[in-house]
């Protein structure tokens, strides 16, 4: 809830601050309006962490570098066309924007790009109305044309203007408000959010890059299922990700939920407690939360009906794996997020089988090969994965978990399981068996990597003993 006289005394604080102060008196003195703008006042408003500082001016682009160079150590123009000159001021990152009069094509999300005359005007062409506030430096006065302190009040999405024209304007925007909705916990406006299911095909015109964009920031939110549920419902989801909302087709086989939607949906909310749990000081795991959401969305093209009413999912982890890897390439994400999303969905089912029975040391060194540099993420998308409502097969299961996690570390600590290798590389396998690179060498290095994880450490003289037998047996095969 919004404490306007707390509020206004943050906004107070955050005009005299060394940078808002040096950027507001060498404005003035040049003759130009300056205000802060945005997020920033929208943050201050709420209570909330301000990160950089944007703010909007009169001022030509040419002229704030002028204005800025003075009192900056650094400056770049790479936004000079849009208006925007960045500088480094005080030690922090600043953005200045003269103010805007855009018009769309309705074709393309790229702008024509007209400099506008007042903050008033520049403020009701913004994406929604808490983002269209101003505070005007250094006479500290709130410009507020559209209501954006009324709708902070009441936890509200609106868009200045009518939504069918903002979106349309610029369809990236509904995504926008899915973002902030989880962000800042809000409810998105009826109307506001009767366009974007009316308008959701225009987002056909946004790049991938940009709906990853938001995705990511999506996700890296505190409670990212608040925005989700408003993508599925809006029917946003189904233009980039369609096999979220296929999820709702799709009756869960342990009946915790009524569908695997809801079942993934709180997987991926045990996932973000478990991950802040166990590594509070991280930045927001996106891959990991990228992969509870996905893991499975293989289910629907796996889909058994068994008879008795049964219904299987066999092999849904490998086919969500491939799902998963074509839809994030297709949403440009990079190689690394793809294959460790991939990599989790693979495993995610890897454990159950731990907990209908003790695994040998073998077994256990090879779940830990196979995750490899996801063991721990695997080890957070594996205990949220759990959703039963039964108390004692929950509790048997974490049992289970909490147990597989203690063999691992007492392995590790005798092993260096986090290394596992065999005991002789490469070279010393052809000066033992006599043979040259190629082939032989590798297959010689995979009999032994099975023997380091079948039975641990034997050491060098044990694993050259063991190594010539294999060779001699396998050259009497051969015969």
């Amino acid at each position: 809830m919004l404490n306007m006289a707390e509020g206004i005394a943050r906004l107070g604080a955050l005009a005299e601050s060394p940078v808002v102060d040096t950027l507001a008196r060498a404005f003035a003195d040049a003759g130009f309006d300056l205000a802060i703008v945005g997020g920033p006042v929208r943050d201050a408003l709420l209570g909330r962490r301000t990160n950089d500082l944007d703010f909007t001016t009169d001022a030509r682009p040419d002229d704030i570098l002028r204005v800025v160079k003075p009192v900056s150590s650094t400056q770049w123009d790479i936004g000079r066309a849009f208006g925007t000159i960045g500088a480094r001021v005080r030690g922090e990152q600043v953005e200045i924007t003269t103010y805007r009069a855009d018009s769309y094509d309705g074709v393309t999300r790229k702008p024509t790009v007209e400099f506008g005359d007042t903050l008033e005007s520049d403020l009701v062409r913004r994406d929604f109305t808490v983002n269209a506030m101003a505070l005007r430096v250094p006479g500290r006065t709130l410009v507020d044309p559209t209501g954006g302190v009324e709708d902070l009040v009441h936890s509200v999405l609106r868009t200045p203007a009518d939504p069918q024209v903002s979106f349309g304007d610029d369809p990236l925007r509904m995504l926008r408000a899915a973002r902030f909705a989880s962000q800042l916990g809000f409810a998105v406006d009826p109307a506001t959010e009767a366009a974007m299911a009316e308008l959701r095909h225009t987002l056909s015109i946004v790049s991938p890059e940009r709906i990853q964009g938001e995705l990511v920031k999506l996700l890296a939110t505190d409670d990212p299922l608040r925005g989700i549920r408003l993508l599925v419902e809006t029917g946003l989801m189904a233009e980039f990700l369609p096999e979220i909302p296929a999820l709702k087709l799709e009756v869960d086989e342990h009946h915790h939920h009524k569908d695997v939607y809801e079942h993934s949906l709180t997987v991926l909310r045990q996932a973000i407690e478990l991950e802040k749990t166990r590594n509070p000081d991280a930045a927001p795991d996106v891959p990991l939360r990228l992969a509870s959401l996905l893991h499975d969305i293989g289910k629907p093209a796996t889909r058994r009906l068994e008879s008795g009413g049964g219904v299987t999912f066999y092999h849904h982890d490998l086919k969500g794996a491939r799902l998963a890897r074509k839809r994030l390439q297709e949403l440009r994400f990079d190689s690394d997020t793809i294959g460790t999303v991939t990599r989790l969905i693979e495993l995610h089912l890897r454990f159950f089988g731990y907990s209908e029975g003790a695994w040998t040391d073998s077994a256990v060194r090879r779940y830990v090969r196979d995750a490899g540099a996801e063991l721990e993420r695997l080890h957070i998308l594996t205990r949220a994965d759990v959703t039963t409502r039964n108390v004692r097969k929950a509790r048997g299961l974490a049992a289970a978990y909490d147990d597989i996690e203690r063999r691992i570390a007492e392995l590790a600590e005798q092993e260096e399981l986090d290394a596992i290798r065999p005991e002789i590389d490469g070279n010393r396998i052809q000066e033992v068996l006599g043979i040259p690179p190629g082939r032989e060498v590798g297959e010689a290095y995979r009999f032994l990597l099975d023997l380091r994880l079948d039975e641990g450490v034997v050491g060098e003289d044990e694993a050259e003993r063991r190594l010539r037998d294999w060779w001699a047996a396998r050259s009497e095969d051969a015969r």
